[in-house]
């Protein structure tokens, strides 16, 4: 579980790359709510992908996208418990990667629509990654950035999963 207040130990020596890699671009700093913060962080830099190119290329813009995120967030956030301590709360790019898994479904453009669906795709995505529900919460256990990053992605496939269900049903 995420520590509600960062403890830093020596953050003025933490490397600018991976506390802005670790924080979202600097979103794990807002004052309240930094998880979803750092979800509307991943729509925001999805949303251009989505709107201005073809499904197929938003499709793999966004995996890129989650690739990318996944290893430099896992390497970020495992140095941010150095300075911070155990999975801080400030660290929110596990969020960013999560909703960003989260908006796969969408990919295709063939949404009844889209804006709502954008809407529902962050709100399943923070009830899995708030709630933990079956099986997500066994993998902070997982050492270090490892941790932080596993259960927000089975939050954000369990996501998916749930929207492409109400995609296909509208």
């Amino acid at each position: 579980m995420k520590s509600r207040i960062p403890q830093p130990i020596t953050d003025e020596k933490f490397p600018l790359l991976p506390k802005m890699i670790a924080t979202s671009f600097g979103a794990g700093f807002l004052p309240v709510a930094p998880g979803t913060w750092g979800a509307l962080v991943a729509i925001l830099l999805w949303l251009p992908f989505y709107i201005w190119t073809p499904g197929l290329t938003a499709f793999v813009a966004t995996a890129i996208g989650i690739v990318f995120f996944t290893v430099a967030g896992t390497w970020a956030s495992s140095e941010s418990e150095k300075y911070w301590g155990k999975d801080p709360v400030v660290a929110c790019v596990d969020e960013t990667v999560g909703q960003l898994i989260s908006l796969l479904p969408l990919c295709g453009g063939a949404t009844v629509a889209p804006w709502w669906t954008i809407a529902v795709s962050l709100a399943l995505f923070r009830f899995f990654d708030i709630f933990k529900p079956l099986g997500i919460r066994s993998l902070e256990k997982l050492p270090g950035g490892l941790g932080m990053m596993a259960d927000d992605i089975l939050a954000a496939i369990y996501s998916a999963l749930l929207l492409t269900g109400l995609i296909w049903l509208l």
